[in-house]
């Protein structure tokens, strides 16, 4: 079976790059380092008209009426960008289960993502819980900043979700493996992001009279990183597939691409850091801004080794 995305998924993707090269460049993604918010100026509202954050929200409540394979590589897109905002939180988690506003922001908790990203500016903060989804408005809730690696990340633990009330009918377990989805489709995006920058600056880079690309060593590395990824997103495809049809193997399919999303980019990271050499390192040189946004988004949502423990205890179980 030949599976390939239709011209509407397609021409989605390419209009959400159109806007991110507008509004999240490596500019605004600076600026969103050193930003009260750590988000950017104007990617959200231009998200937001052309209605990406409503994506999955029913048709009859104002949304699109898209399902997960039609917003995986818009996901991706984001990933690419290391877009500093909550697109992942609020489009596939919040906006479907009616807790947000169109246009507004949400802030996700749950066991496996304890700190909410961005809840100083969300409007909501929805928690993940094994009682159900509860969701408080963010004034009701009191907020603790912590430091992340990324310094685009606002991250906060969420004092007083106990007592808000349980979203009726929330399928817990959909909102999760939706976060788990939008997550690792992000990661392969920031892995494509690095091979690219590395693949450029290997070709103009040069020692002993060569570019250093012709060297066998750092082929090796660039070609390991590109087959991970190559590997790890089909599994994300199929992850949003396996989502849009309700598969009974769904939540496996998910953790599965997570593990692998993460691992391929934390190898894409690897090696770019390796074959930039010395100026991998600097914070002038844009690499370490996906570098970090790897590292944070690996340990988040489950990381590798948690999803594996999962898949071997249904296989052994």
């Amino acid at each position: 079976m030949k599976f390939a995305f239709d011209d509407q998924a397609l021409a989605f993707r390419d209009a959400v790059r159109d806007v991110l090269d507008e509004h999240a460049d490596t500019t605004a993604l600076r600026a969103a380092w050193g930003a009260p918010s750590g988000r950017t100026a104007g990617a959200w509202a231009a998200l937001h008209e052309m209605g990406v954050l409503d994506a999955l929200r029913p048709e009859a409540d104002g949304g699109l009426g898209l399902d997960e394979v039609d917003v995986v590589l818009v996901l991706e897109e984001s990933g690419r960008f290391a877009l500093p905002e909550p697109i992942v939180e609020t489009m596939l988690v919040a906006a479907p289960l009616g807790v947000v506003a169109s246009g507004e922001a949400a802030a996700v908790v749950c066991p496996e993502a304890p700190y909410a990203v961005w809840a100083d500016t969300a409007s909501v903060v929805v928690a993940l819980g094994s009682d159900g989804v509860r969701c408080a408005d963010r004034g009701s809730v009191t907020l603790q900043p912590h430091t992340s690696v990324d310094g685009a990340r606002r991250l906060f633990a969420v004092e007083g979700l106990a007592a808000a009330p349980i979203v009726d009918g929330a399928d817990v377990a959909l909102a999760f493996r939706r976060g788990v989805l939008g997550h690792a489709a992000q990661l392969c995006g920031l892995a494509d992001r690095m091979l690219a920058l590395t693949v450029d600056y290997a070709k103009e880079r040069k020692q002993f009279g060569a570019p250093i690309g012709s060297f066998q060593a750092v082929k090796h590395h660039l070609a390991d990183a590109r087959i991970a990824l190559e590997f790890a997103r089909p599994l994300v495809y199929l992850a949003a597939t396996s989502l849009r049809d309700g598969a009974p193997d769904a939540g496996r399919h998910t953790g599965m691409a997570k593990a692998a999303a993460g691992d391929a980019a934390a190898l894409a990271a690897r090696a770019a850091l390796q074959c930039h050499g010395a100026i991998g390192y600097t914070t002038e040189y844009d690499l370490h801004l996906y570098m970090k946004r790897v590292w944070a988004l690996g340990a988040t949502w489950g990381d590798a080794a948690w999803h594996r423990r999962r898949l071997a205890d249904h296989l052994l179980g």
